[in-house]
C-alpha cells in the first residue's frame, strides 16, 4: 500500500526522494515524509499529513531543491529515504506520518505493511521506559533497531536490522537509516514489494521501479525474507539469518514517458486510451509454432492434463476478470471452474489436491489476500498459475506457471488497462489449457488467437467513437444519488466492474446485478429518474438473452428509470428502449467485455471529475493492497 523510496549516492538526496515519491503517491497519499543523513552525523526528518505538496512546503530550501551546499542536513545529504502513506495503524496525522525515529533521534524507519505483533512489542518497550511518539505499529521497529545497534555497534546497522526483523510478525517492508552510518541504508522485505535500482555510483530502493526510472532501468527484485544493505558502490543481499541470498536482476523495458500523463488531465484517462496497445502487447509472442505459450512454465503437459478442476482467486477488479476467465475456460476446456474472492478462499477450507489448478490474478503480484491464497493452495499440493503485471513480484515467484500482462505502469488507482489486459490473459490461459487437454486442435487455437488479436482494433474503435459522448452523458448524470448496472452472461461481470469503478471514483452508491435477478429483489430499488446502465448481449450471438434484457429494460422504464444502454452497433431493436444509447463494435461473445468496459470506465472517471474529485487518487484507496 504505502510507497517507499531510498537513495545512496552522489546526488542531493532530497530531490531524488521527492521526485520518487511523486511517482509513488498512487500507493498512498494520507501523509508523506523524508529522512536524510549527512556526513556530519546529522539525521533530519520532515513529515506532513495530506498530499505530497504539503511535505514539499515544509522542506528546507537553499537554492535548488537537493543542493548539497546548504547548511541544512536535508540539503547537504546524499543519503536518505522517503515515504508516502496509506494509513493502517493510527489516523493520517503529522505525528503518524513516516519516517519514525527512536528515542535518541539517530535511527529512522519507513514501513509498508503491518507488524501484527506490534502491541506486544510496544508493551515491552513501554515497560522499559520508552515513550512512543505515534499511534503506529511502525515506530516499534525504530526503537528495536536502536536497541540492537547499541548492544552490538560492531555488528553495524545490518545486524541490528536482522535481529529486529527476526522478532516481527506480519507482512512488511522496512527501510532504516542511522546517523552514525551516513553512507548506507538497510532494508528488509517480507511479503511486501521492494526492488533495488542499480546506478553508476548510486543505488536506489523502492516499492516500484517508477520511483527511480529517471536514473536507472537496471534493477534487482528482492525475494521473501531478505535484507539488503545499500551503499553508493552496490548492494549486499542476505536472508534474515545473514546467509548470502540469491537475487534476480532485470531490466525495465519501459521509459519514464510511460508513467507521465502525456497531455491528459489525469493518468486514468491516459491509461484508458492505452488499452489497444496494452492488449496487443499482452498477446504478442504467445503463439509459437501453432501453440499458445506462457511466459514461465514449470509444469509438464502431463501435469496440466491431470487437472480436473480450476479455482480462480483474485480481489476487486481482478476478481471480475476472473469471472470472465470462468466463461472461457469452461467453454473451451469443459472442466469446472470456481471463482473465489481471494480473502475468503483459504478460510473456507476449499477442497484442493494435485489435480487442482489455482489461477491467481493480481496486477501488482503482491496483493496480500491473493498471495496467502496461493500459499494455501501450494500447501494443499495444488498447482498455481499466476497472471500478473509486475515482473518478478512475489506471486509469480511462488507459482508453477506465469503469464504476464504487458500493460506497463498504471498510476491511476482505479484499474483500467490492467483489467482488460487481465481479461485477455485469462483467455490465453484458457486456450493454453484447451490445447493441452486436446479440446481444441491447433487450427482452432490459431483461429481463436487471431480473434483475440482483433480486440485491440475493436477497442481503438470504441475509444474513437464513444469517449466524448460518454463524458457528456456523465456530466449530465453526475448529480444522481445512485446508479444500477445490469448484465447477463459475460455482461454480468462488466456490470459489476462498471459499478465498482463508480463507487471507487465518484463515491456513489452503485450496484451491479445479473439482470435475471432483477425481479428477485433489486427491482425494489427502481425509482423515478434512477439511471440504470444495461450491458446488452448481441442480438445474433446471444439472441435469447437479448430478448430477456429487452424485457428487463421495459420493466425498469415502466417504473420511471433512465436507461443507458451499451449495445452492439446495428442493434436497432434496442434503440426505442434506450434513453441514451452507447454503441460498441460487434465482436464475438467473449470479446464483448473488452469493448463494453471502455465506456463504463470513461463514464466513472467523468462523473468523478464533474463531482470535483481526484480521479487518480480516490479517497481511502491505494493501488496495491499489501496487507490483509
Amino acid at each position: 500500500m504505502c510507497g517507499i523510496v531510498g537513495y545512496v549516492g552522489w546526488r542531493g538526496a532530497q530531490e531524488v526522494l521527492v521526485n520518487g515519491l511523486r511517482r509513488l503517491e498512487y500507493r498512498g497519499y494520507d501523509s508523506a515524509g523524508v529522512a536524510v543523513v549527512d556526513g556530519k552525523g546529522g539525521l533530519e526528518v520532515h513529515r506532513a499529513a495530506g498530499p505530497l505538496d504539503n511535505l514539499v512546503a515544509v522542506l528546507p530550501e537553499d537554492g535548488a531543491v537537493g543542493s548539497v551546499s546548504g547548511s541544512s542536513a536535508a540539503l547537504r545529504a546524499t543519503t536518505g529515504m522517503g515515504h508516502t502513506r496509506w494509513a493502517t495503524h493510527g489516523p493520517p496525522t503529522d505525528r503518524n506520518a513516516h519516517p519514525h525515529r527512536d528515542a535518541t533521534g539517530k535511527v529512522a524507519v519507513v514501513h509498508n505493511g503491518i507488524i501484527e505483533n506490534f502491541a506486544a512489542l510496544r508493551a515491552e518497550l513501554e515497560a522499559e521506559g520508552v515513550e512512543l511518539a505515534s499511534d503506529t505499529d511502525t515506530e516499534v521497529a525504530a526503537h528495536l533497531v536502536a536497541r540492537a545497534f547499541s548492544a552490538d555497534p560492531d555488528g553495524g546497522l545490518t545486524a541490528a536490522v536482522r535481529a529486529t526483523v527476526a522478532r516481527l510478525e506480519g507482512a512488511f517492508t522496512l527501510v532504516f537509516t542511522h546517523a552514525d552510518r551516513p553512507d548506507e541504508i538497510v532494508a528488509a522485505r517480507r511479503s511486501s514489494p521492494l526492488v533495488v535500482g542499480v546506478g553508476q555510483g548510486e543505488m536506489f530502493v523502492a516499492s516500484d521501479v517508477a520511483a527511480f526510472i529517471d536514473h536507472t532501468r537496471d534493477a534487482v527484485e528482492l525475494g521473501q525474507d531478505q535484507v539488503v544493505t545499500l551503499t553508493a558502490d552496490g548492494a549486499v543481499v542476505t536472508d534474515f539469518h545473514g546467509e548470502t541470498a540469491r537475487t534476480r536482476p532485470f531490466h525495465v523495458d519501459w521509459d519514464i514517458a510511460a508513467a507521465e500523463k502525456g497531455g491528459h488531465d489525469f493518468f486514468m484517462l491516459k491509461e484508458i486510451e492505452e488499452q489497444p496497445a496494452s492488449l496487443a502487447d499482452t498477446l504478442r509472442g504467445h503463439l509459437v509454432d501453432g501453440r499458445v505459450v506462457l511466459d514461465e512454465q514449470r509444469l509438464s503437459d502431463q501435469e496440466l492434463r491431470d487437472i480436473d478442476k480450476v479455482f480462480v482467486v483474485a480481489c476487486g477488479t481482478a476478481y471480475h476478470a476472473g469471472l470472465l476467465a470462468k466463461y472461457a475456460i469452461e467453454h473451451w476446456c469443459r472442466i469446472p471452474v470456481e471463482v473465489e474472492v481471494a480473502s475468503e478462499f483459504r478460510y473456507r477450507d476449499p477442497v484442493l489436491d494435485r489435480s487442482t489448478l489455482v489461477v491467481a490474478i493480481s496486477q501488482s503480484g503482491e496483493t496480500a489476500d491473493t498471495l496467502e491464497a496461493v500459499r494455501h493452495a501450494r500447501e494443499q499440493k495444488a498447482r498455481v498459475l499466476a497472471i500478473c503485471n509486475t515482473n518478478g513480484a512475489q506471486i509469480p515467484r511462488e507459482s508453477d506457471a506465469v503469464l504476464y500482462t504487458h500493460a506497463g505502469p498504471e498510476v491511476g488507482v482505479a484499474a483500467t488497462k490492467t483489467f482488460t489486459a487481465q481479461v485477455i490473459a485469462c483467455y490465453l490461459v484458457g486456450l493454453a489449457l484447451a490445447q493441452t487437454f486436446g479440446t481444441k486442435y491447433a487450427d482452432e487455437v490459431a483461429r481463436e488467437y487471431a480473434e483475440l488479436e482483433s480486440s485491440a482494433d475493436a477497442v481503438a474503435r470504441v475509444l474513437e467513437a464513444v469517449v466524448e459522448p460518454t463524458r457528456a452523458l456523465a456530466r449530465d448524470l453526475a448529480p444522481s444519488k445512485a446508479v444500477l448496472f445490469l448484465g447477463r452472461h459475460v455482461g454480468f461481470p462488466v456490470a459489476l466492474e462498471g459499478a465498482l469503478k463508480l463507487k471507487e471514483l465518484a463515491y456513489m452508491h452503485a450496484e451491479g446485478f445479473a439482470a435475471g435477478e432483477l425481479k428477485h429483489g433489486p427491482i425494489a430499488l427502481i425509482e423515478q429518474d434512477l439511471p440504470v446502465v444495461v450491458v446488452m448481449p448481441s442480438p445474433k450471438g446471444r439472441a435469447i438473452l437479448h430478448q430477456k434484457l429487452l424485457s428487463n429494460i421495459r420493466e425498469i422504464q415502466a417504473r420511471g428509470a433512465r436507461t443507458i444502454v451499451v449495445a452492439e452497433e446495428g442493434d436497432e431493436t434496442v434503440r426505442p428502449f434506450a434513453e441514451h444509447l452507447i454503441e460498441v463494435p460487434a465482436v464475438s461473445t467473449l470479446l464483448q467485455p473488452l469493448v463494453a468496459s471502455i465506456p463504463l470506465q470513461v463514464f466513472a472517471a467523468e462523473v468523478a471529475r464533474a463531482r470535483g474529485y481526484d480521479v487518480d487518487k480516490p479517497r481511502n484507496l491505494a493501488k496495491s493492497v499489501t496487507v490483509e
